[in-house]
């Protein structure tokens, strides 16, 4: 069985399922509760209440979220089975920059929907989705929801930074490097799946331009990280 990995060298995320009293849950288990917890209660406002539109959007965020935790366990299992600088490790896990920046694009959201958005109008997103006033369930879940989604955001764009950091800071042998791009990979590959909720801010220009920004931006970073991770490594070899 492998090692639990030691605080300090794992996410928010991880410490909190790991520091739960009496339960030692694995991975796929937490996973599987967060989503199972999350849709439960969805579908069940959902069907009180009669706002199955609100539904499927919020189905989309939960997914987002839940493979948001999945790609941080994998990012993390990758990062810590190969032998990569204290620094990089320092910064990736132990920072918490990921939640300042969660916190940052959390407040910016919630500003947008219940101030520059507000909810009460027809046009708004929270008037088509929730009508002119949401129930306070409702209400309670959707913020709940949208700060798992924006957690995942900020998580996955220091995950981006850092790893260009590493890549251009540090040089590594092929099969340290080898990982490392998985790594990298994971990164973008969720950073292209919260496209899946472009569908649902089309009409809404400035959250369209958050949501397509961050992606470019993730692509674009972590792209070049695995440039510079495969021509150093290169470079090296010659």
């Amino acid at each position: 069985m492998s090692e639990r990995p030691r605080y300090g060298e794992t996410w928010v995320y991880e410490s909190i399922v790991g520091a739960l009293p009496g339960i030692d849950l694995p991975a796929w288990a937490a996973v599987a509760i967060q989503i199972v917890v999350f849709e439960s209660a969805l579908l069940a406002l959902a069907a009180y209440y009669g706002l199955w539109e609100a539904a499927v959007a919020g189905t989309v965020a939960v997914v987002v979220a839940t493979v948001g935790s999945v790609e941080m366990l994998r990012i993390g299992t990758l990062v810590r089975r190969v032998d990569v600088p204290q620094d990089y490790r320092d910064l990736l896990f132990s920072s918490s920059v990921e939640v300042v920046l969660s916190v940052l694009a959390y407040v910016a959201l919630v500003t947008h929907l219940f101030v520059f958005d507000p909810g009460h109008g027809d046009g708004s997103l929270l008037g088509q989705l929730f009508g002119s006033r949401p129930p306070v369930l409702v209400a309670y879940l959707l913020l709940l929801i949208l700060w798992d989604v924006c957690y995942r955001f900020g998580t996955g764009w220091w995950a981006a930074v850092t790893a260009l950091w590493r890549s251009a800071r540090y040089r590594f042998d092929p099969e340290t490097a080898a990982v490392l791009r998985r790594a990298d990979a994971e990164t973008l590959g969720f950073g292209l799946l919260q496209l899946v909720l472009v569908p649902f801010v089309l009409e809404y220009p400035v959250l369209l331009a958050a949501v397509v920004g961050h992606v470019a931006a993730v692509t674009v970073v972590t792209t070049l990280s695995v440039l510079l991770l495969w021509r150093r490594e290169r470079v090296r070899r010659t």
